[in-house]
């Protein structure tokens, strides 16, 4: 049995970072195509772009998808791609490393499938990371924003 092919583009975008923010996703398999958005009222950029990658990953209704993910950020890739996340769970994210209830989640939904993530330059020429800005800049800017509770707890932690 081979397994199912998804493509997923994802952005993120905070309005002063840390400030609003929100993210954006499209999800991809043959003819089938979803749109995923939702904004937050004191988030950082970073965390809005692992969202999107979370969020992405929660769509998928079935295990042991290939899934490829489209990213402009060089923190999501570069984390997973060079081991840093591997290391950041083995010392406990040691040293101050931010969200790490993010990326315990993201760790966890990746287990059930195989992720291949491609970095695409932001703001060019391809019209599925422009949807996703789009998605997430209006999402940021919107009036249905939620608390980024992770980040809040995160930044009233006073002991690290």
């Amino acid at each position: 049995m081979s397994l199912t092919n998804i493509t997923i583009y994802t952005d993120g975008a905070a309005r002063g970072n840390p400030g609003p923010g929100g993210y954006g996703v499209i999800l991809m398999s043959g003819n089938h195509r979803k749109e995923l958005s939702q904004g937050y009222t004191h988030t950082t950029n970073n965390r809005m772009e692992l969202r999107a990658v979370i969020a992405g990953l929660e769509a998928l209704k079935k295990k042991g998808m290939n899934v490829t993910i489209y990213s402009d950020s060089q923190y999501v890739i570069n984390s997973v791609m060079k081991g840093w996340l591997d290391n950041w769970i083995a010392t406990n994210f040691k040293g101050g490393k931010k969200n790490k209830d993010l990326w315990l989640h993201y760790k966890e939904l990746a287990r059930d499938h195989k992720i291949t993530f491609v970095w695409v330059k932001g703001h060019a020429e391809n019209p599925f990371n422009n949807r996703c800005d789009e998605l997430a800049t209006t999402a940021a800017d919107g009036n249905d924003l939620i608390p980024d509770e992770g980040y809040e707890t995160e930044r009233n932690n006073l002991f690290g």
